[in-house]
C-alpha cells in the first residue's frame, strides 16, 4: 500500500449508520463532549498554537442560532462526535472565533498541516460548499433541506422529492514518460516557472484509461500506451477527487493546444531532481498529487 496522498488517510470513524438517527444526531450535537469545526466562505477554522491544525470546539459553546444553518457528522473519533458548521457565507465578516483560531484558506495552509489534520479539513470544506451550492433542487427548483446527518439534501416538494448526494468531480491526472524523461505543461496563470503534470476531467462515457489518453492528446498531441493507476487523492478546490496516473509516451514531439495549456517540455530525472525552484522550473506544489507522481518518478530511478 502506498501512504496516503496529502488530503487523505483520514482516521476518523465516519459512522455512516448514525447519520440516519435522528435522535442521537441531536443529542451529539448539543452534547459538550462533542466537537465542531466551523466554516465560514469555506474557509475552516484554523489554530495557531504548537502547529496549525483544525481549530476543533465544544459543542456546548457554539451558539444555538449558529447550529440553525448547515452542519454536518463528519464522523467520531474516539467517542467524540465531530461535526462541521457552516457559518453564514453572506456576512461580510464572519463571527468572532479569535479565541480559538482564524478562518484560512485551506489552499494557503493545506501543505503546511500534518497530514490528518489536511484529510478532515478537505473532507468538510468539500462538504459545506455542497451545502452551500444546494439549497435549491436541480430538478424543479424547489428549496431542499439537509438530512442525513449532512451527507445528503432532500427536495422539499413532495411532487419531486428528488434525492441530492455530495458531489464529487473524477479528474485524471497523469505523468507522461518517455525513457528518462517526463512530460511538464504549464498554464498562463501559473508563477512563472511553475510547471506540473497534465490534468483533466473525466468526460461521460469514457474510462478513466480514455480520459487519460484523450487529455493528453488534446494538451499536447502526444499519444500515450501502458496507462497505470498509481493513487488518488481527494481535492476540495471546490469538488474533485484526483486520479493519479503514469502513462508512457510512444512518441515525443509535442503539438502543444493554445487553448489548453502555455507550453510544455520534455524534462531528465536529473533537471526534476535538482529542480532549482526559480523562474525556470518549479515543481507543483507539496500538497499536491501532481508532486507526489513526479517525486515516486524521480525516486524510482
Amino acid at each position: 500500500m502506498r501512504t496516503p496522498n496529502h488530503y487523505a488517510g483520514s482516521s476518523l470513524d465516519r459512522a455512516h449508520l448514525k447519520r440516519r438517527d435522528e435522535a442521537w444526531l441531536r443529542e451529539r450535537l448539543a452534547h459538550p463532549g462533542s466537537a465542531v469545526l466551523p466554516l465560514w466562505n469555506g474557509q475552516p477554522l484554523v489554530q495557531w498554537a504548537d502547529a496549525p491544525g483544525p481549530a476543533l470546539i465544544g459543542a456546548a459553546e457554539i451558539s444555538a442560532s449558529l447550529l440553525q444553518g448547515d452542519w454536518a457528522l463528519l464522523g467520531i473519533a474516539g467517542e467524540r462526535a465531530v461535526f462541521a458548521l457552516d457559518l453564514p457565507a453572506s456576512d461580510a465578516e464572519p463571527p468572532d472565533f479569535s479565541r480559538w483560531g482564524r478562518f484560512a484558506e485551506l489552499r494557503q495552509v493545506g501543505p503546511i498541516l500534518a497530514r490528518e489534520d489536511a484529510a478532515l479539513l478537505a473532507y468538510a470544506r468539500g462538504l459545506m460548499l455542497w451545502h452551500q451550492r444546494h439549497h435549491f433542487c436541480g430538478a424543479c427548483g424547489a428549496p431542499t433541506r439537509s438530512v442525513e446527518g449532512g451527507h445528503q439534501r432532500r427536495c422539499t416538494n413532495e411532487a419531486c422529492g428528488l434525492t441530492h448526494f455530495p458531489r464529487t468531480d473524477p479528474a485524471v491526472i497523469m505523468l507522461v514518460t518517455s525513457g528518462e524523461k517526463a512530460l511538464l505543461g504549464r498554464q498562463r496563470e501559473w508563477p512563472p516557472g511553475m510547471h506540473s503534470t497534465l490534468a483533466g476531467f473525466v468526460e461521460p462515457g469514457e474510462s478513466l484509461e480514455e480520459a487519460v489518453a484523450r487529455e493528453v492528446m488534446e494538451e499536447v498531441g502526444v499519444p500515450v500506451e501502458e496507462v497505470r493507476y498509481h493513487s488518488s487523492q481527494p481535492w476540495p478546490f471546490p469538488a474533485s477527487i484526483m486520479l493519479g496516473f503514469t502513462a508512457r509516451a510512444t512518441q515525443e514531439e509535442l503539438r502543444i493546444h493554445p487553448d489548453e495549456i502555455e507550453s510544455a517540455a520534455w524534462f531528465t530525472r536529473e533537471e526534476l531532481r535538482n529542480a532549482p525552484e526559480d523562474e525556470r522550473l518549479k515543481l507543483p506544489r507539496r500538497d499536491s498529487i501532481a508532486y507526489r507522481l513526479i517525486r515516486d518518478w524521480i525516486e524510482e530511478g
